[in-house]
């Protein structure tokens, strides 16, 4: 039993306070802003209430930075993300759990690893293989001296190569390996009793039947948590995209067209319209943070078993 103090607790709701200051006042910023007119949004120091002009500085920023089709390309990038991440991680930490060949601990630790390598670090690799995804079979045709033997057989050489960039392909593909959905699974699965996995053999069951019918519906919770998650983490990816793709025309996310709308150095400093913008932005992971909260809460502290 944990003993209650006053100061302890005048701490505690001090730090959650200040915590929820630093949180919301940001967005409330935001939103005051982007509710404001080009001379109200001028005035040093800014007015802090919010004003009339929400709705037209969000058809202004929808229009002039072309938010349609760049929410789509976002939405497809973030829903195919996170559905990977989550299918891969899933059967991952199924093989490692429920598999047993010698090697799965060193699998799990060399996974567990690339949690200390965000993506910044292992951008220039990664963007190497994005640009020529058979380009590691193709190294190793050439170490093998495979390229050279079919070069002077046939008189032609083999080179393989699968470009990603400017698709969509290249967008997710890359981003849908994950150490901590990995992690998350694992953790889960192994508090599932050997009683069951043992009564599902007894009745008949492989291991992919074990997967879907057993495992898929007992880890329901922790998946819409880990989707929760992914599907912000993806939607908010900005520098992945900005490597990836140069037709900005066509696959260009949301996030990066927000400089569309950043005034220029020399042009009308409409922040007001930016800032609806942002706020345009915001929605869609707003949204689905509201919506999945509750099965994000329990999937967190794994309530639901």
């Amino acid at each position: 039993m944990i003993e209650r103090s006053p100061i302890f607790d005048f701490i505690t709701y001090a730090t959650m306070i200040l915590g929820l200051v630093l949180v919301l006042v940001p967005f409330w910023v935001t939103i005051v802003a982007g509710s404001q007119s080009l001379q109200e949004v001028s005035q040093v120091p800014l007015n802090l209430w919010p004003s009339g002009h929400l709705l037209e500085n969000i058809q202004t920023a929808w229009a002039r930075a072309d938010l349609g089709p760049k929410m789509i390309n976002s939405l497809i990038v973030a829903v195919g993300v996170t559905t990977g991440k989550i299918v891969l991680a899933a059967l991952s930490a199924f093989a490692i759990v429920f598999f047993n060949f010698k090697a799965r601990m060193l699998c799990f630790w060399l996974i567990f690893i690339t949690l200390m390598l965000p993506l910044e670090v292992r951008i220039v690799p990664t963007y190497s293989i994005a640009a020529n995804a058979l380009l590691p079979f193709q190294t190793l045709l050439d170490t093998f001296g495979i390229t050279s033997l079919l070069e002077m057989m046939s008189g032609v050489r083999v080179t393989l190569e699968w470009n990603l960039l400017n698709s969509y392909t290249g967008l997710i593909l890359p981003l849908v390996a994950t150490a901590t959905g990995t992690f998350l699974y694992r953790q889960f699965f192994m508090t599932i009793p050997d009683e069951l996995v043992e009564a599902s053999k007894m009745d008949g069951s492989g291991p992919i039947r074990f997967f879907f019918e057993v495992l898929l519906p007992l880890s329901r919770t922790n998946m819409l948590a880990l989707a929760t998650i992914m599907f912000v983490s993806s939607w908010n990816q900005y520098l992945w995209p900005l490597l990836i793709t140069t037709d900005r025309a066509n696959f260009g996310t949301v996030v990066m067209q927000l400089k569309a709308l950043i005034p220029a150095q020399n042009g009308t400093p409409d922040w007001n319209v930016t800032m609806a913008g942002a706020l345009i932005i915001m929605l869609p992971p707003l949204l689905v943070v509201a919506l999945m909260q509750r099965w994000f809460v329990r999937g967190l502290i794994s309530r639901d078993k």
